[in-house]
């Protein structure tokens, strides 16, 4: 992952249910509308990052995920519990601005390595894939 360092906080931080978004606004006067199904894709958990680069887990089957929790960790993050179980991922602020002002290429990004993969957004993810060895972090 890119650095993702930012100054900016967030003033307010709403979880949109319906349109399965989570809207932020942040002091530098940005608010983004995160998609969760990009929140889960990118997860910046050991579980889908892996623990070095190339150890990433494509997700797939995430495109109706919800968000069933979300959790202040600190004052410097959040830990969303998702409607698939997924709970292990600490949002920071300057990820969640990095996942909000660089939607476009990420999602250009997770649609070219499911094509690359052969695999469809929609399709379940694997048993071995979704939990694989680091089901505890």
């Amino acid at each position: 992952m890119k650095s993702m360092e930012t100054d900016a906080r967030p003033t307010a931080l709403t979880v949109h249910q319906a349109s399965k978004v989570l809207e932020v606004s942040f002091d530098d006067g940005q608010t983004f509308r995160i998609p969760f199904e990009l929140m889960r894709v990118y997860s910046p958990s050991a579980e889908v990052q892996g623990h070095g680069p190339g150890q990433e887990v494509l997700q797939t089957g995430k495109r109706d995920v919800g968000i069933i929790g979300l959790e202040a960790v600190g004052h410097y993050a959040v830990q969303p519990t998702f409607s698939d179980g997924h709970e292990s991922g600490i949002f920071s602020w300057g990820y969640l601005h990095h996942l909000g002002s660089r939607q476009e290429e990420l999602w250009a990004t997770y649609l070219q390595r499911l094509q690359e993969a052969g695999k469809d957004r929609d399709e379940p993810m694997s048993a071995a894939a979704a939990g694989g060895s680091c089901s505890h972090h």
